[in-house]
């Protein structure tokens, strides 16, 4: 496991591909589990070990988690992002260009549980939520696009969806309209970025995941988030 910052009230770490960050029906052991044992093996913690799921990423997305290791944090930071003071910062490679430089899309999102898929609309629908992120076409290899998005609301699945409606789907996201699986099982999606004032010292805290070790993500490793 790979410790992007730490101190007493919280802990972010680098999330790999296929890892839930919050137990589900799967049954599989999550991310929160592998935290507490880390610090409970690092820190030599005797008893139970704290640790609250402040936010989270989608099974197959990579990079920036923050949990929170005291109640206050946990309480503090629940709020920042309900009332959207957390900037997050995220990086996604798609076959296509997308029709403009820059945007900023506002959709309406239903989801269907059953099937655990969002679909985007441009209007309200019933039980639709409004979903709002704005992207920057940053670069281009030989055969991808790298857009840099920052989220204002925090719907499920929403960059995937919001990509797609653009005719950009995130590579490796079939769900959401790509054409073929990358070899890991993960999408090219990454939680790039995470910055805030920190929920009990004030202090700013800004954390970076590093690019996966992977030759297409790492001819952009030049590029700063």
């Amino acid at each position: 496991m790979e410790v992007l910052y730490e101190d007493n009230h919280i802990i972010a770490v680098n999330k790999e591909v296929g890892e839930i960050v919050q137990g589900d029906k799967t049954g599989d052991t999550p991310l929160s589990e592998h935290v507490k044992e880390w610090i409970k093996i690092n820190h030599n913690k005797p008893g139970n070990v704290f640790i609250g799921v402040v936010h989270r990423l989608d099974r197959p997305v990579s990079g920036v988690v923050i949990f929170a290791k005291t109640s206050k944090a946990l309480t503090r930071l629940n709020e920042m992002f309900r009332l959207g003071k957390v900037s997050k910062t995220y990086w996604a490679l798609s076959r296509n260009k997308p029709p403009k430089e820059t945007d900023r899309i506002v959709s309406h999102i239903t989801t269907v549980e059953k099937t655990n898929k969002s679909t985007a609309w441009p209007s309200p629908r019933k039980g639709s939520k409004e979903a709002i992120l704005s992207y920057r076409y940053i670069a281009a290899s030989d055969r991808y696009h790298l857009l840099e998005i920052n989220l204002e609301t925090g719907r499920k699945h929403q960059i995937r969806v919001q990509l797609s409606s653009i005719g950009c789907p995130v590579k490796g996201d079939l769900k959401y309209g790509d054409r073929r699986s990358n070899p890991d099982g993960g999408i090219s999606l990454i939680a790039r970025r995470i910055s805030f004032i920190h929920p009990v010292s004030g202090k700013e805290i800004d954390i970076t995941a590093p690019l996966p070790d992977e030759p297409l993500w790492q001819s952009f490793a030049h590029l700063k988030p």
